[in-house]
């Protein structure tokens, strides 16, 4: 890949982590700890467009976004680090399917389209709540509301978050795919298949 198209990569990464810091502003928060990710959905088109490792990269760049709008939660350093760089940066991980949502698209396949972006969204959300939830646990387990055990507290808020996320995300992605399916297939013919060789 040439630099140029590094750098086209990059831009559209981090505009992408700005878009999804924006969405995740958005009030979507019901009691203390339920809450629907908008900032997902554009992090999973652009996973699913350009694959894991630009991914990876734009959702970290979505996680460190928190710390200079002041939109961090702080217990400990370990427990900031773990809720924001890496949970966010593992919801790249939805690229894993990005190669099999494009051939599908090209193939005009848009059943094995829609799977594969349902998948993927369920890999990206679930990686980065996963991360939520061991945090739940350990630093944040003595809040957890009428005594709960804090393991079955976390996994019940966190789990109930990242499913209702991942679905309100995947009918989004798959919706995209029907309309626009261009939008999942680079401009510029960086496809996954042709990089994967490189």
């Amino acid at each position: 890949m040439s630099k140029t198209n590094k750098t086209r990569i990059m831009i559209e990464g981090t505009i992408v982590a700005a878009l999804a810091f924006m969405l995740s502003l958005i009030p979507t928060t019901i009691g203390s700890s339920f809450t629907v990710s908008l900032g997902m959905i554009p992090m999973v088109l652009f996973a699913l467009r350009r694959g894991v490792k630009p991914a990876l990269l734009s959702a970290f760049i979505w996680g460190i976004l928190h710390f200079p709008a002041g939109d961090v939660y702080f217990l400990s350093v370990i427990q900031v680090l773990i809720e924001y760089p890496i949970a966010f940066t593992f919801a790249g991980f939805a690229g894993v399917y990005a190669k099999k949502v494009q051939q599908a698209i090209l193939a005009d396949d848009m059943q094995a389209a829609r799977k594969n972006i349902v998948y993927g969204t369920f890999v990206g959300t679930g990686a980065k709540f996963f991360w939520h939830f061991i945090a739940g646990v350990v630093f944040w387990g003595s809040y957890a509301l009428w005594g709960m055990n804090p393991w079955i507290f976390s996994f019940v808020m966190n789990g109930a978050s990242g499913l209702a996320t991942a679905i309100v995300t995947a009918i989004v992605a798959v919706l995209v795919a029907e309309k626009v399916p261009q939008l999942y297939l680079p401009k510029d013919g960086n496809l996954i298949q042709k990089r994967s060789h490189q």
